[in-house]
Parts: C-alpha cells; sequence; structure tokens
C-alpha cells in the first residue's frame, strides 16, 4: 500500500510540472524575458519550496530530538545541490540519448549557464569553509551567512540586468503549446496565467510533501540513518520537480531552460539554505556531509569546464551520474 502511495505522488508531481512548465513558458513569453530568466529564477526558485521547506521545518522542530532535527536539515541543505549537480543532469542526459546519442551536443545559453556556476561555486566553497569555524564563533559565522545572502541578491540582479540584451539575441521566452486552461475556455491573460502556475506550484507541493512522507516511512525498512536518509533519500522526492521540469524542456530542445531550472536551484539553495545551516545548526564536518560537498564541487566545477571547452555532449552528464554512483559507493558499502 505504501508503495501504491509513493506511486500516486509521483503521478501527481509529474502532471503538477506540466501545468507548471507551460503556465511558466507563457509567462515568459507575456513578460518579454529570456530563457535564462525563467528558468534560473522563476522554474528554480519556485519548484525548489518543497526541499527549502524540508531543512526549515526540519531545524525548526521536526521532531523531540535536536539533533536528529540539526542532522535532518544540514542532510536536506547539502543533499538538495548533491541530486541536482549529479543526478538531475544524468537523468537530463538519457532523456535525450535516443534522440541525439551519445556525441550530441547540448546548448544551453553559455553566459548563463557559467554566470549560475560561478555563483553557485563560490557560495558552496564559502559553505564549505563555514564547516570548520567553531559553533560558538557567532561573529564570523554570522558574517559569512551574510555574504552568502548578498551572493545570492548580486545574482540576482546580474541574471535580471543580462535578460533584455538575450532577447534581443533570440534567447527570449517562448512558449511551445497552448495554455493549459484555455482548455477550458479561460482567455489566456496574465491573471489565468498566473492562476495556472499557482495550481501548478500548489500540486507540486502537495505532491513533493506526500512523497517525502511515503520516503520516510520507508526509511526505517531500509535501515538508514536520520542524515543519510537527508542526504541521499528526501532529495530524490525533493528534486523530483526540478528534474520532471527539465526533462520536459530538454527534450523539446529548450536546454537554456532545462539547465537554468537545475543550475539556477543549485544557486538558490547553494546560497540562502547553507546560510541558515551555518547560523542555526553545528554545521561540522562529518565523512558523509564533507564527502558530499566535495563530490557537489567536482560535479560543478566539471559542468563549468566542459561547457565552456567545446561545448556540453551529452556524454559529459554522465560523468555527473558516475559521481553520484561513487559517492552512494562511499557511504552504503
Amino acid at each position: 500500500m505504501l508503495f501504491l502511495e509513493l506511486l500516486g505522488y509521483l503521478l501527481l508531481i509529474l502532471v503538477a510540472a506540466e501545468i507548471f512548465v507551460n503556465a511558466l513558458e507563457h509567462l515568459g513569453e507575456k513578460l518579454k524575458i529570456s530563457e535564462g530568466v525563467t528558468g534560473s529564477l522563476f522554474a528554480a526558485v519556485g519548484t525548489a519550496m518543497p526541499e527549502t521547506l524540508v531543512p526549515l521545518l526540519a531545524i525548526f522542530g521536526g521532531t523531540a530530538n535536536m539533533e536528529t532535527n540539526h542532522e535532518i536539515g544540514v542532510g536536506a541543505i547539502l543533499g538538495a545541490p548533491l541530486m541536482l549537480s549529479t543526478l538531475s543532469l544524468f537523468l537530463m542526459s538519457v532523456a535525450v540519448l535516443k534522440r541525439r546519442g551519445i556525441q550530441g551536443h547540448l546548448s544551453p545559453e553559455r553566459s548563463g549557464l557559467k554566470r549560475d556556476l560561478d555563483f553557485f561555486l563560490m557560495a558552496f566553497l564559502l559553505a564549505f569553509v563555514a564547516m570548520f569555524v567553531p559553533h560558538d564563533d557567532g561573529l564570523i559565522r554570522g558574517a559569512m551567512a551574510f555574504v552568502m545572502v548578498l551572493i545570492y541578491f548580486v545574482y540576482v540582479m546580474l541574471t535580471l540586468r543580462a535578460s533584455s540584451k538575450l532577447v534581443e539575441d533570440g534567447h527570449g521566452t517562448e512558449a511551445g503549446s497552448p495554455m493549459l486552461l484555455t482548455r477550458l475556455g479561460l482567455p489566456q491573460n496574465l491573471l489565468f496565467i498566473v492562476v495556472q502556475l499557482a495550481l501548478g506550484l500548489a500540486l507540486l507541493v502537495v505532491g513533493a510533501k506526500g512523497f517525502i512522507h511515503g520516503v520516510e516511512l520507508a526509511a526505517p525498512i531500509i535501515g538508514i540513518s536520520a542524515l543519510l536518509l537527508s542526504l541521499l533519500i528526501i532529495p530524490v522526492a525533493t528534486e523530483l520537480p526540478e528534474k520532471v521540469n527539465s526533462i520536459l524542456w530538454i527534450r523539446k530542445r529548450k536546454d537554456t531552460l532545462a539547465f537554468g531550472n537545475i543550475t539556477g536551484a543549485m544557486v538558490f539553495q547553494g546560497t540562502l539554505l547553507p546560510a541558515i545551516g551555518i547560523s542555526l545548526t553545528p554545521w561540522t564536518a562529518q565523512k558523509e556531509v564533507l564527502l558530499g560537498v566535495g563530490i557537489t564541487l567536482v560535479a560543478a566545477f566539471w559542468l563549468r569546464w566542459a561547457a565552456l571547452n567545446g561545448g556540453l555532449r551529452v556524454w559529459h552528464l554522465f560523468v555527473n551520474g558516475a559521481l553520484y554512483v561513487t559517492y552512494l559507493a562511499a557511504v552504503l558499502l
């Protein structure tokens, strides 16, 4: 029964992602903004809501055991970028492997991808360094958390500033199909675009929360610690909206939206959420955490290098998948 419930919530997430993606494309087209802004800011932040809620709820009293709360919170914060930079990118490449081939080109808008990865790497390296700052040194930790919030603010400003030039160069957001609500006879205007967007997002959150609950019930059957649960299992559930959205976009050859959805979420989750973790949890350098951070940084550096040296190909993202398998083998075997 539990696994049927998980399947039901997974199907809800798939339907919700289609509704959300469709509305988001029409919103970007209506506002005349670039695919980079639509993917890296709107889609990334919107679909990041489920995995943003998990660590916050855990840190602020998920269970009666504060140590367990902190473990789940830290694991969920760091597990999300790990999942996005490895497994999510790999699944995108699998989705187009048959159509484009192992040597096939992936063509996200290069300047936006570089900006996303540069800001993510800057912030995540700072989060790594913060693990070695004593917990009782509140001033230094507070300063580091503030810098991470500032990094995201600057990132948003630069992304928005680049939008108009990208639209002029042909990277404007274009809707690939009519808005779903228009099939019910409703008008295609800004109000109903926002209504459909809110509906899709609400269904994504409901689906992801239900899936998370089911995974948490299944975890004791598997036999896994709270930290590993939050590093490995919870992000698989909470990152489903990003995975599904990006797969839908890349199969439609909207590579900029597909990559921006993932790398924009990496920036969001690599700046604001670690800032909360640094401020409110011990944020210590445990073995599983350090390995996860290391794998995430390697995956992001690899993606950046491949994108800027000859262009991305499908096989490049198989390396990201191999990094995820390496992490699994290291922590589970």
